[in-house]
């Protein structure tokens, strides 16, 4: 698994961690900004992956 892979599968599992959060706590704006904040980071990271090859 490549660098890159580790931290997509990383930041996977926190995003699970955070929603399961949101879940416990749909209120709590901390929690919601935590799980922002790992979806963005996520989301910035695969667009920044080449397109796979078709």
């Amino acid at each position: 698994m490549s660098g890159n892979e580790e931290k997509v599968a990383a930041l996977g599992h926190a995003m699970v961690e955070q929603l399961m959060g949101i879940i416990g706590a749909p209120d709590d704006q901390d929690v919601a900004r935590a799980a922002d904040s790992v979806v963005r980071d996520l989301d910035a990271l695969l667009r920044a992956q080449p397109d796979p090859a078709a």
